[in-house]
């Protein structure tokens, strides 16, 4: 691939959108390189749902961005005009056995599960450290991904293209 050609969508899905899916949008945009496009949302955010503040301040001192980090529900990107996506991936168990919405082109798919780390009665400090294990177990996965030949990439956005000509 390369830079004229189109990013491959990445939809990043987990239960309130608050925690590992946020790490993973904001870490595959940090180290995509223009190759990939993450988005991230929740199958059932809260009401006023914010991205969990230690999260944000984990990607932060890695030198991550988080402008534009928003909670928000996955039915966003079921709609017509929303942008397609090449991959979906899961990263919370409760959101891999959901049922997900229908999605427009029929994505890839994949479940990489984390625990949460905004779980239980912890100290800040010992979320904190969950929250930064995390967002490097993350990290350690997106290499890999980044990283994938070209080749590799545009056979699974041929697979969907492919998938998209049989329903016309």
């Amino acid at each position: 691939m390369t830079n004229t050609t189109m990013p491959l969508n990445v939809l990043f899905l987990c239960t309130h959108n608050s925690a590992r899916s946020i790490l993973a949008e904001a870490l595959l945009n940090d180290m995509g390189q223009g190759r990939f496009k993450a988005y991230s949302a929740g199958s059932s955010p809260r009401a006023n749902q914010q991205p969990n503040p230690l999260g944000l301040q984990v990607l932060q001192r890695a030198g991550v961005s988080v402008e534009g980090l928003r909670s928000k529900s996955w039915d966003e990107f079921a709609v017509a005009d929303a942008p397609k996506m090449d991959l979906i991936i899961t990263v919370c168990d409760n959101a891999a056995g959901e049922v997900c919405p229908i999605w427009p082109g029929h994505p890839a798919t994949a479940h990489w599960g984390y625990p949460d780390p905004s779980e239980g009665d912890a100290a800040d400090d010992t979320k904190l450290e969950a929250f930064r294990q995390t967002m490097h177990m993350i990290r350690r996965r997106l290499e890999l991904l980044v990283n994938l030949p070209a080749d590799k990439l545009e056979k699974a956005r041929l697979q969907g293209t492919a998938r998209e000509l049989s329903a016309h």
